[in-house]
């Protein structure tokens, strides 16, 4: 049970009472604490930390009890509140944003508490408004991006339903080929759409660190079967080394879409290197799976923005492969959730290396 810094009792029974009150009252605010949705800590009038529920504890990544707040918030604003509402009473809001690992954004509530004693007391409340401003972010992401890319497709569709209409109404060859050319464009935007709203899912929750067990090797060999009919087209060989379990904590299908997206990627573009090879290994407290081919190289130039959304080296030969400029921003995400890296090696004429790394297992 935590220690409260009561006054000094005389030890008479009157006092002996008072003092099981203010025990029964502190177990009940500290039950009360652990109960609440949010992360929330108790101060005493030095502004240390009293009480904190778990919730507090896996924000802050640290037990902040015994320890004055700003060991634990470095935030102006909060401690400034804390101070008026210590002295004056009353409550405040503030906004307190979290920028590492992922940034995050919370009202602060605090308020002047005094139900445990005669000393003075603040409650502060951290109410998480990362969801709802990511939200409004990405709508308007979401339509400005949407509504850019698919501008060339919805024309070529209008051109090709206009010729259809008529110069070649009653031309059955052109008819063939339009509609194939129909066919083509209209997957782009699907291929488009969906993945616009797998990046828009995965922003959501960037905040939330997946809580699951996965294994990279595992998934690295599910990934080869599934293209296993793409690789072969493309004449690719795609080959995994033997390796002990990469357990990571991370969710199988995120992790799937990310090994998915860039062996994908080498299928397509560095297809001329004949070769894909998949390896992992065990580094420190992280677990690390490399994706390399033997393809054309990517120019140095291009390698700090390729995660970028829309970012294409070549935007005219990733649109005829059916690009859509999203692969490696959706990969970044997901790793970011993971609170894993992406980095990338190339060398012009040498072909590629994708590694990505995610704190492994503890």
């Amino acid at each position: 049970m935590m220690i409260w810094p009561w006054k000094k009792t005389n030890g008479t029974a009157a006092a002996a009472a008072d003092l099981r009150e203010r025990n029964s009252a502190e177990d009940a605010l500290t039950a009360l604490i652990g109960a609440l949705p949010d992360p929330v800590m108790l101060l005493d009038d030095h502004g240390l930390v009293r009480a904190a529920n778990v919730r507090a504890k896996d924000l802050l990544n640290m037990d902040p009890v015994g320890q004055h707040l700003s060991s634990a918030i470095r935030s102006p604003a909060i401690l400034e509140a804390v101070q008026n509402v210590l002295e004056h009473g009353g409550e405040l809001r503030v906004n307190y944003e979290q920028h590492v690992p992922v940034p995050r954004h919370f009202e602060a509530f605090v308020a002047a508490m005094n139900v445990i004693g005669p000393e003075a007391a603040a409650l502060v409340l951290l109410k998480d408004l990362t969801r709802e401003q990511q939200t409004e972010r990405m709508r308007a992401d979401f339509v400005a991006h949407a509504s850019h890319e698919l501008r060339t497709p919805l024309a070529s569709l209008l051109g090709f339903i206009e010729t259809l209409q008529g110069a070649a109404k009653n031309d059955e060859a052109s008819r063939e080929r339009f509609l194939a050319l129909m066919q083509t464009q209209a997957e782009r935007m699907k291929r488009l759409i969906a993945d616009l709203l797998s990046l828009s899912r995965i922003e959501m929750n960037a905040h939330q660190r997946p809580t699951g067990t996965a294994d990279l090797h595992q998934i690295a060999l599910h990934v080869r079967d599934t293209l296993a009919g793409l690789a072969k087209d493309a004449g690719v060989e795609i080959k995994i080394d033997d390796t002990d379990p990469l357990l990571v904590q991370g969710d199988w299908d995120e992790l799937v879409q990310v090994i998915q997206n860039l062996v994908e990627n080498a299928i397509k573009y560095a297809a001329s290197g004949k070769l894909i090879e998949i390896s992992g290994k065990r580094v420190g407290e992280d677990c690390e799976l490399e994706v390399r081919d033997h393809g054309p190289g990517i120019a140095e130039e291009h390698l700090p923005r390729l995660t970028e959304r829309f970012y294409r080296t070549n935007a005219q030969e990733s649109r005829s492969r059916g690009g859509t400029g999203l692969g490696l921003a959706i990969v970044k995400h997901i790793l970011n959730r993971h609170r894993g890296k992406l980095r990338i090696q190339s060398e012009l004429g040498a072909g590629s290396s994708f590694v990505i790394r995610v704190p492994a297992v503890k």
